[in-house]
């Protein structure tokens, strides 16, 4: 397995409405970036390819949550429409959703315009690049 410091990762945060994002391009350093708009489930996955190709991303790390299994099936519908051909692997987001309400509290609208889910994004990939480092 290469060295996680010298791969390419993004983490997506899968809602019905938006799709937040991080990237970790090395050096452990995690940023949230602008949200995907959810319009259809085709437009949202090839904007999420898009992103992928753009950043060179070698690693996608996807959001799963363990309580609801309509959104694990919805999870793995929309990682199947990806033409993302490199690692996906899947990240217990439980909580990432509250965890960033509560980083992001005081900021006025922050609910509509996607920094929540973005946040909740950055989490996941905290806690997956966390268990792999150990």
């Amino acid at each position: 397995m290469p060295n996680v410091g010298s791969l390419k990762y993004a983490s997506i945060d899968i809602g019905l409405k938006r799709i937040g994002i991080a990237i970790s391009l090395g050096l452990g350093i995690i940023n949230p970036q602008s949200a995907i708009l959810r319009k259809n489930r085709v437009q949202a996955s090839n904007d999420v390819d898009t992103f992928l190709q753009e950043w060179e991303i070698d690693v996608l790390v996807v959001g799963f949550p363990s309580a609801s299994i309509d959104m694990q099936n919805r999870i793995k519908h929309f990682v199947g429409l990806l033409e993302f051909n490199k690692t996906i692997v899947f990240q217990e987001e439980n909580m990432s959703s509250i965890e960033a309400e509560e980083q992001i509290k005081g900021d006025i609208k922050y609910k509509r315009d996607g920094r929540i889910d973005s946040l909740a994004a950055k989490i996941i990939l905290e806690r997956y690049l966390f268990s792999v480092s150990k």
